[in-house]
Formats: C-alpha cells, structure tokens, sequence
C-alpha cells in the first residue's frame, strides 16, 4: 500500500474535537469527536500515523478551553520532536468566522482590530458560529513560533 503525504489540522479550543487530514492542501478525511481531547487525540492519530505520512502539524492555539489547548500542545510538540516534523499554529478566530469564543458564564472572547478581549455578552442570537476545518488549507495563516494562546479572564 502506498502512503500519501498529508497535513494535520487540530481545533481543540471547544467540544467537538475537529482533525482534519489534507492532501495537497485539500481536506481529504475529517474527525469529529466529542471526547476529551486527552483521551481520544492519541487514538485519532494512532489511526492516522497507521495509514499515512505525516508532513506538517497544524493547529488552533488559542483562546479556549485552557486544558484542551495545553494537551494539544504538548501532544503535538512532542510528535513534532520526536518525528521531525514541522508544527504550525494559527488563533482560532480563523476557524469560526470571527466569531466568539466561549471563555466562562457568559464571558466570551473576541477578537477586534488583531486584539483579542473578554466581553460579557448577554444575547448571543446568531453571533456564535460552529468551529469548521477548512476545505483547502491556507498555509500562510499559519505562524512557526508555537506556543499556546493563553488569554486569561479578569479575576
């Protein structure tokens, strides 16, 4: 069986999970799970590494679910080490058309002029939208400089 080179996309900042694999840019198979990202990101890609070569790492870094972000982060930069592959990351607005991003209550992120703040929002009619991978990958979205995107509430 031939392996065919693919990027891997990870959204973890809220439930569902997303991973996306892509050939040539394009989104060739999409995992969509509701589980703790602790528990179901190794199966996913115990699946994945048995089926294809991996050629770069892809992720939302931030802002999110703090443990998500964290357990992503290290379970892709250690895939990273340990295999040499490039890792990438990207905030997540990009992935849910700019919209909020639930932080707690109703406190929710958002991102204004590259600046990224904590609103209180009372009426969320139409203004939340689902986290999606991409059908074509845009590379250029991406940063190298991989760390986690922690923005805390105020206290």
């Amino acid at each position: 069986m031939t392996r065919i080179d693919v990027d891997i996309l990870v959204i973890s900042l809220n439930s569902p999970l997303l991973v996306g694999v892509y050939h040539k840019d394009k989104l060739i198979k999409k995992y969509i799970k509701n589980e703790k990202t602790s528990d179901i990101l190794p199966i996913i890609f115990e699946n994945i590494i048995k089926n294809y070569t991996i050629k770069g790492l892809f992720f939302a870094n931030g802002p999110g679910s703090f443990m998500a972000i964290k357990v992503t982060y290290i379970f892709l930069k250690t895939l990273s080490i340990t295999k040499q592959i490039p890792i990438f990351c990207a905030d997540g607005f990009y992935f849910n058309q700019n919209s909020p991003i639930k932080a707690s209550g109703n406190r929710f992120f958002m991102k204004k002029n590259g600046n990224i703040n904590i609103k209180k929002i009372e009426n969320l009619d139409g203004l939340i939208k689902p986290f999606e991978l991409p059908s074509i990958l845009n590379k250029k979205i991406f940063k190298s400089k991989v760390e986690p995107l922690y923005v805390l509430p105020a206290v």
